[in-house]
């Protein structure tokens, strides 16, 4: 028998999803924000954009909340945390708040994702071989020498650069290092790729949502891309 896709928003909508936990102690975090478009109640009103945020936990458990940057908080702190946590990101402050509110036991390695870096170097622009020099030395975590090669530009693309490399000076570890003896992920990959599936239910051509049903969305988006429906 058919369902038409009202009937099957408003199962969605009426439907109580377990809340999801890690049964095993969180080794890694990985953590970012997509948009959703809001309908507004005047017609032919500018729509309007909100954020949410959603993680991927180990690369296998996802979730997301709209609005709602305390309760993502408290879920996490609620989870087995390992010592150290493993904490990715694109350097957004945003997601640095959110990261600095959770409570781990020992260590929380917050590290800057590595694409993201070099997206952000490669806007200095420039010569050629002085931005394949600077990926070599960020690769390799050589923040100072870095600065050292860009500082010299004396232009504002290089100087906002150079400040970005001071404010994530914690988060940008020895890459290379990384990658090689598999400490941990360098990139947020995964929670990427979560944000743009999510979106692909809530960006679907022409989609405005109503505020109070896009958390029952983003659950259901989320149990079915945790293979749990």
């Amino acid at each position: 028998m058919k369902v038409s896709a009202r009937t099957q928003q408003r199962l969605v909508h009426r439907h109580q999803f377990a809340e999801e936990e890690s049964g095993n102690p969180v080794q890694e975090i990985s953590l970012d924000g997509g948009k959703v478009r809001l309908r507004t109640e005047t017609k032919g009103e500018a729509c309007i954009w909100k954020d949410y945020q959603a993680i991927c936990v180990d690369t296998f458990l996802r979730k997301a909340w709209f609005g709602e940057n305390e309760s993502l908080i408290y879920w996490v702190n609620q989870q087995p945390l390992s010592d150290p946590l493993t904490c990715l990101g694109d350097g957004h402050p945003g997601i640095g708040k959110i990261v600095k509110n959770w409570d781990c036991p020992g260590e929380k390695r917050e590290i800057l994702d590595w694409f993201h870096l070099v997206e952000n170097l490669h806007k200095v622009g420039g010569s050629v071989k002085r931005l394949k020099k600077a990926e070599s030395l960020l690769w390799q975590g050589k923040i100072e020498e870095t600065i050292a090669l860009i500082s010299p530009l004396k232009n504002e693309r290089a100087e906002n650069f150079c400040r970005y490399l001071e404010i994530h000076r914690h988060r940008i570890v020895n890459y290379n290092y990384y990658q090689q003896e598999e400490i941990c992920s360098i990139a947020s990959g995964a929670v990427e790729s979560t944000v743009k599936q999510i979106d692909r239910r809530l960006k679907i051509s022409g989609a405005q949502w109503n505020e109070e049903n896009i958390p029952q969305v983003l659950k259901h988006r989320c149990a079915y891309l945790n293979n749990s429906l």
